[in-house]
């Protein structure tokens, strides 16, 4: 049994994810508050993640939602075996240890939903804390791409988990 609960993102969650800011370099990951990032979180990929306690602690969203633009270009979304996954810390948890007990909910959650291979994600290159916890949980490393990000190049990094070898 998780530690968490994931439930389908509705509009008082989506209001408050959308408020969170997160520090330099991490700001690009930070959204507005606009309609269109509200409506983004509604569009039935996304998923609130509560604590034990009822907490907000992060967001998750599968599928196109989960894409960065520029990964089409760069042909890491050619392979339709995998389930692509994006997701997001409440901005005060993150660089605390939170991360790896987080995404291995993640993928059970992933592994109960989605009969795929494997899980691909795509991370800011110079966001080492959360490569060092998706390469501990089993990710590997991909391709390197360019893709615009609040309005600035950012180069990012595709990463894969097979499900095949974690059958639990």
């Amino acid at each position: 049994m998780s530690q968490f609960q994931f439930i389908k993102m509705n509009q008082q969650y989506a209001e408050l994810i959308s408020s969170w800011k997160y520090e330099e370099p991490y700001s690009i990951y930070s959204m507005d508050e606009s309609s269109e990032d509200i409506l983004e979180l509604l569009n039935g990929d996304y998923y609130y993640v509560l604590n034990e306690e009822n907490e907000l602690i992060a967001f998750i969203c599968t599928g196109n939602s989960a894409r960065v633009p520029g990964g089409y270009k760069a042909g890491i979304y050619n392979e339709d075996d995998y389930i692509d996954l994006g997701l997001g810390l409440r901005p005060e948890l993150t660089g605390k240890g939170n991360g790896g007990a987080f995404l291995t909910s993640c993928l059970q959650f992933i592994k109960e939903q989605h009969h795929s291979l494997g899980v691909r994600l795509v991370v800011a290159q110079f966001n080492e804390r959360a490569i060092r916890v998706y390469e501990r949980a089993g990710f590997v490393k991909g391709l390197v791409f360019k893709s615009m990000i609040a309005g600035q190049e950012v180069d990012f990094l595709a990463m894969k988990y097979e499900m095949q070898d974690r059958v639990s």
